[in-house]
């Protein structure tokens, strides 16, 4: 029993942290952006240069890089689902405030859980949907247009395909037999190794090839290969197996406070009492998340005691 708690609190560690890490994607990428680079060439640089730190690792560890047969079609619909949501999410880039694309893209969670429920059989959770409206309040906060800008109709339409193609990943993860036994590291080798194919076919079907026009672009495309990538993702991939899909990509929803923290931290810009609020309660929720039991508990034993002498009342 200790174990099992033991291992929980790590999952929501590990989900928690996996949030953080993605929440530095603008900061890392939008700046290549202005050195020329395209969304493409991005990421592909982003997925070749995490493939040799998963492979060292697997070789430190003494772990075979080898698939068995009927791994082989699950891990490469990974890759697939993978590439196509950070390509979109990158590409919105180029038509919203990265800041808020990123912060619409957490929409992703409430897909996870509706997908969980309708199509898994998986418990229906009163904290699961409280957790979800505080989240969304705490979402909407953040939320918000720089100045005097709006809203791209365009660029929403692409973090909504961004979300739900990464909404189907880790649901993929979760519930695939084949998936849930390869070991996280070799996973995201293979994830990553896939990606990569996608964006090079683009490439070759016409998408132009850039690099950093200075040599401090590579050190933030090595950043994004560690950081938002292999970091991220691995935490990902072992959050699921330790706590499922609904949990994990509840806590997800971390990601914009910590980008708004790290526009505090590293860009100087300045945080209003909105961003605050937001951010609170968006730590709230994944509180009520953590702590789902207890809460589940606590609403039922208060809709035992009540029922019958509201329907007497009304009488």
């Amino acid at each position: 029993m200790n174990m099992n708690y033991a291992l929980r609190i790590k999952g929501y560690g590990l989900a928690a942290l996996a949030a953080a890490a993605y929440g530095t994607n603008p900061a890392f990428a939008v700046p290549l952006y202005g050195q020329g680079m395209n969304p493409v060439s991005v990421l592909l640089f982003r997925y070749l240069m995490g493939l040799p730190l998963l492979a060292v690792i697997m070789a430190i560890r003494g772990k075979s890089l080898a698939l068995k047969k009927d791994e082989i079609v699950p891990v490469m619909v990974l890759g697939v689902l993978m590439a196509v949501s950070s390509l979109t999410l990158f590409e919105s880039y180029n038509y919203m405030n990265s800041g808020v694309a990123s912060t619409l893209l957490f929409v992703y969670p409430v897909m996870v859980a509706v997908m969980m429920i309708m199509f898994f059989h998986e418990r229906f959770r009163i904290s699961t949907v409280i957790c979800l409206i505080v989240m969304g309040g705490g979402l909407m906060l953040l939320m918000k247009p720089q100045g005097n800008s709006s809203l791209s109709g365009f660029g929403c339409l692409l973090v909504m395909v961004s979300a739900l193609t990464y909404a189907i990943y880790i649901v993929m993860v979760n519930v695939s037999k084949s998936v849930r036994n390869i070991p996280t590291t070799k996973l995201l080798f293979y994830v990553l190794a896939w990606g990569s194919l996608v964006y090079v076919a683009m490439i070759c079907c016409g998408s132009r090839l850039t690099i950093p026009d200075e040599g401090w672009g590579w050190l933030n495309l090595l950043a994004l290969a560690v950081i938002p990538t292999v970091i991220s993702l691995a935490c990902t991939t072992r959050a699921i197996q330790l706590i499922g899909s609904t949990p994990t990509a509840i806590l997800g929803a971390l990601e914009p406070v910590s980008a708004v923290v790290l526009s505090v931290a590293v860009l100087h810009q300045v945080i209003t009492a909105q961003d605050i609020i937001g951010g609170a309660l968006i730590i709230v929720a994944t509180t009520v998340v953590i702590c789902a039991g207890p809460v589940d508990n606590a609403i039922l034993r208060m809709r035992k005691m009540f029922p019958k002498g509201r329907h007497q009342s009304s009488e």
